[in-house]
């Protein structure tokens, strides 16, 4: 028999009941937030959910919280492995709010972004979050980069990206007056944000409508309750059972994962399709110091070049006024490897013999090389910045932060663009909803995201 849960409640953070060093209640702290009195605590005093979304990310916590706020009926709980929220993807990113430019008209990505977008500075604005809508410029340097610049302009223009222009060097000088370029498409649409501030406030809001997140909980399997006549009213009721890695409990009708760097392997856990598989990509940040801050006023990025799978090197500032510079895109040796030498057998094997990283490699060799050269040598990333702002110099950066990127690779070695929903077959297949690939923008687009969660959810399991 699993003993009750230990939880706080989502109003007023009163313990009940427990598991003696379980896992915990996370309660999102955002600045300016109070707590509102207990009034009901519904049904999170118990182990058993309606829905559980297994991801405390910014995609998992939108999603928890479109879903309470459309049924508040339902008992809904998230299940984080760390003993905080928002810690990996969405706490390790440069904090853009994207404007929709770059992806495929008619894509996934270009709908969410755009609508993302527009949704993240409305949420802002009414929780009094704050964002600085600074802009950027996607900056020529060569001659040659002028064809893909322009093709690029008519993509944001067919995605519905506001206030998008095309500007010459002299307009160029008047926003960035250190950048040097040929020409710029302004996107005046493009922000900064810090996306663990806006995903603590989802999850603030989730569980001020009632909702239970369960921090400290790691996933290690998912299964149907077994059959047998002695089977409790609950255990029919809520037939899924998820355990973690301490052998604690929570039973569920449905279960939507959002699971970022692990969403191929708990769908492997829950009999579904491994593929797509995650290959982790560490992004090096720099920074430019304090004093130099002033030669970057935007954002400031390179025309993307289609044969390489990233965008490049860019110029980002921060709310704090910091600039990050970077990143690059390196091979991480762990899923959550934030540093060089940062290494877990298990995942280089998966990377190696289960996903087509080989082929990418191949694919994609002297780009790849180059990264690695970046990665060593600041000099080498120092001279491709220079490109754009000559002012800058080695002794004006020093090393910053980094973060893992989950990139969704297919056997054939593509790296998969879109965001992949899928669930799986058989009795438990047709209860979990799986976040297979939600790469950049997903930040920007969690809201829109979770809109289209919520939609799939209630068609599939008939809410």
């Amino acid at each position: 028999m699993v003993p009750a849960l230990r939880y706080l409640c989502s109003a007023c953070g009163r313990a009940r009941g427990g598991f003696p060093g379980g896992f915990s209640v996370a309660r999102a702290t955002v600045p300016g937030r109070p707590w509102p009195l207990c009034q009901s605590s519904r049904r999170a005093s118990t182990s058993s959910f309606d829905i559980v979304i297994i991801g405390g990310g910014i995609v998992g916590l939108a999603s928890a919280r479109t879903l309470i706020l459309r049924h508040p009926a339902l008992s809904i709980g998230v299940l984080e492995k760390e003993k905080d929220l928002a810690t990996h993807q969405t706490g390790h990113n440069s904090g853009v709010i994207h404007s929709g430019i770059y992806y495929k008209p008619e894509s996934l990505k270009a709908k969410l972004c755009v609508q993302g977008a527009a949704l993240i500075y409305e949420y802002c604005k009414q929780k009094g979050i704050s964002y600085k809508q600074c802009g950027k410029l996607i900056v020529a340097v060569e001659q040659e980069e002028i064809p893909r610049l322009q093709a690029l302009y008519e993509r944001g223009l067919q995605n519905g990206v506001q206030g998008l222009r095309l500007i010459q060097q002299e307009d160029i000088k008047k926003k960035e007056p250190y950048c040097r370029g040929l020409m710029a498409i302004d996107c005046p649409y493009t922000g900064i944000v810090d996306y663990r501030q806006v995903a603590l406030s989802f999850a603030q809001d989730f569980q001020e409508a009632g909702g239970s997140v369960l921090t400290s909980f790691e996933v290690k399997d998912i299964e149907m309750a077994g059959e047998s006549p002695s089977r409790s009213e609950d255990e029919m009721k809520y037939p899924i059972v998820i355990r973690n890695t301490k052998g604690e409990e929570v039973q569920c009708q449905y279960v939507v994962t959002c699971a970022g760097l692990y969403s191929d392997r708990i769908s492997e856990l829950s009999g579904c399709n491994p593929n797509p598989q995650i290959v982790p990509f560490r992004g090096d940040y720099l920074l430019l110091k304090p004093e130099k801050c002033y030669l970057v006023k935007g954002n400031i990025y390179p025309v993307p070049d289609g044969r390489f799978p990233f965008l490049g090197v860019h110029f980002t500032p921060r709310l704090d006024g910091s600039i990050w510079l970077g990143p690059n895109a390196v091979l991480a040796f762990k899923r959550e490897g934030y540093k060089p030498f940062d290494f877990n057998a298990r995942d280089i094997v998966d990377v190696i013999t289960k996903s087509g990283l080989i082929k990418l490699a191949l694919q994609n060799f002297s780009y790849g090389v180059n990264e690695m050269y970046k990665a060593c040598f600041l000099s080498a990333t120092v001279k491709h910045l220079q490109k754009f702002i000559p002012e800058i110099t080695i002794r004006d950066i020093l090393r910053g932060p980094a973060g893992v990127r989950a990139q969704a690779l297919d056997r054939s070695g593509n790296l998969v663009e879109d965001f992949v929903f899928d669930g799986g077959v058989g009795v438990i297949g047709n209860r979990i909803l799986h976040v297979r690939n939600a790469p950049s923008p997903a930040a920007t687009s969690s809201l829109a995201i979770s809109g289209m969660i919520a939609d799939e959810v209630q068609q599939r399991f008939k809410l």
